[in-house]
């Protein structure tokens, strides 16, 4: 029996991937991370920037026109990943407290509390929904509040039987799968009031990361179509259309960053340090360099407003330009300026 055009088609990408060594690049993990985040939360609403997202993640800088409300949006779902990681990495059992556990840090900063009839109940602290709610205007409504709990925890046991069953096996299609379907279970018994989506999304990551594969993601350009992929697959009573959409845009994803990889490993067959700055996985040293480029004679204070960071980050990245032999410093502090290393002078 022949497979899927399109499953081979993502096994080929994926052994490509592989064989670049894309994922051995410095920090490639960290800013994965925070590109999954960013796309998720940009799926909800946030306007934030992956570059935004890592100045506010590792310099703690706010980003300038940005609420409050969608950066520790940002910032909370950050903080969940980083807790799934670790949980994925000891294959630690899914459990309803387990993944009440998870929804609490999702909302942790942008949750409340909710009186009704029912009872009070705290999206920030990760307790399960006491009302109905509808897939917006005019939507139809999600499960009753109360099979939540018994339509969860048959959830975390069904799932637990299937991950174990795959960690003994080599088949990543499943694997990616089942990674999915956990997403669409989720996101169908909508277990809280607030951060289904986010959630739903960490745990097909998270599946995606004991497994030890390479996380996908939805862009927000492509929001539609994953929105309406939820839609035909709930209404069709199939996974069909979904599925179909999850490994198109993994497809897609995945060919982007191959392509992107590609253009940053072509050299100058003749001067081959007259573009450095394909080394760079970091956002900040790339636009600090290109901002040399522009002007070399620029104090730490100027840099720092033209790309939008710390004199203090300013200073740590050239410190690391200069490290490597990138960058050097000719002349006095006050009156001297930078020099771009084998940068000749254009004739």
């Amino acid at each position: 029996m022949s497979m899927n055009p399109s499953y081979t088609k993502l096994l080929a990408l994926l052994d490509e991937y592989h064989r670049l060594g894309i994922a051995e690049q410095i920090d490639y993990q960290k800013f994965y991370l925070y590109s999954l985040i960013t796309h998720s939360t940009a799926i909800e609403g946030s306007t934030v920037t992956e570059i935004e997202n890592q100045l506010l993640f590792d310099e703690g800088i706010s980003a300038k026109g940005r609420s409050i409300q969608e950066q520790m949006m940002n910032l909370d779902l950050k903080n969940a990943y980083v807790r799934s990681m670790q949980m994925a990495g000891l294959h630690t059992d899914f459990s309803v407290e387990m993944l009440k556990g998870l929804s609490a840090l999702v909302m942790k900063n942008t949750g409340s509390e909710y009186y009704t009839m029912q009872g009070t109940f705290d999206s920030s602290k990760g307790d399960l929904r006491l009302l109905g709610v509808t897939a917006g205007v005019g939507g139809s409504s999600y499960m009753n509040f109360q099979k939540v709990p018994a339509k969860l925890e048959e959830f975390c046991k069904q799932l637990n039987e299937q991950r174990k069953a795959l960690l003994q096996t080599d088949d990543v299609i499943a694997k990616y799968l089942l990674s999915f379907d956990a997403h669409f279970q989720l996101v169908t018994i909508h277990p809280w009031v607030d951060g289904n989506g986010r959630m739903s999304r960490l745990v097909m990551n998270h599946l995606q990361y004991e497994f030890g594969l390479i996380p996908s993601k939805i862009v927000k350009e492509d929001k539609a179509e994953y929105i309406q992929s939820l839609i035909d697959a709930r209404e069709q009573e199939t996974l069909a259309p979904y599925r179909e959409f999850m490994v198109k845009e993994h497809i897609r994803n995945l060919t982007r960053e191959i392509e992107s990889f590609k253009k940053s490993q072509v050299s100058d067959p003749i001067n081959t340090a007259s573009d450095p700055i394909n080394k760079f996985s970091d956002p900040i040293t790339e636009q600090l360099y290109q901002a040399i480029l522009n002007d070399n004679t620029l104090n730490y204070a100027a840099y720092g407003e033209q790309i939008g960071v710390s004199e203090a980050t300013v200073k740590r990245r050239l410190g690391e330009l200069k490290k490597s032999g990138l960058v050097i410093r000719v002349g006095s502090n006050k009156n001297g300026h930078w020099e771009i290393v084998g940068k000749e002078d254009e004739v």
